[in-house]
């Protein structure tokens, strides 16, 4: 099936988000962060603020910050997990039903993947391709998997992030992923 614009946009968004929390970016990914471009809307500047932001940062220095941010000596800063933000704890009952519905969606997990299926990367990988038809999917079954699994918690996280302690660079990918994120949910009600 052919994506249109819209959501060829939005699964290179949810790719973006992907890759930056689920490792740091190296120098040549930074210069292409750099070069985003943006207009004057929320979403937008923070394009505009992300690419300063990567234009201005080193790769080992976003490296570092990543480390206490997401890893830490015993735990980093967040815990970008969805049963976590639900439930406190890690691999609790959300996670569970996550992997029921992937079964039931015929997604599978990657071979070699470490974390949990709850974690904000994966989630957000998931959502690139459900929106790019990469996954067999209908319009509704992607509302309900973001309304179930990422709506109830994501944008608190992306909010955490964005005013977490060590956060510098990755201040701006958590303004950016809370505006996507609400964007995603207004859009998805206009589609009940």
């Amino acid at each position: 099936m052919k994506i249109d614009d819209v959501d060829a946009s939005r699964a290179q968004e949810y790719l973006l988000l992907a890759t930056l929390l689920s490792h740091p970016p190296d120098e040549a990914m930074l210069a292409r962060i750099s070069s985003l471009s943006g207009d004057t809307t929320s979403l937008g500047l923070a394009h505009l603020a992300l690419a300063q932001a990567a234009g201005n940062a080193s790769a080992e220095r976003i490296a570092r910050e990543y480390f206490t941010l997401f890893i830490g000596v015993g735990r980093g800063e967040l815990l970008p997990y969805g049963s976590y933000y639900l439930t406190g704890f890690l691999n609790e009952r959300p996670l569970a039903r996550l992997r029921e519905d992937l079964r039931a969606y015929g997604v599978e997990r990657a071979e070699g993947q470490t974390e949990p299926e709850d974690y904000a990367a994966t989630l957000c990988e998931i959502m690139a391709g459900m929106v790019s038809y990469q996954f067999p999917v209908t319009d509704r079954m992607q509302q309900q998997f973001f309304e179930k699994h990422l709506g109830p918690w994501i944008g608190r996280f992306f909010a955490d992030l964005e005013c977490a302690e060590a956060a510098e660079f990755y201040r701006h990918l958590g303004a950016l992923g809370r505006l996507f994120m609400e964007t995603e949910a207004e859009a998805f009600t206009l589609l009940a």
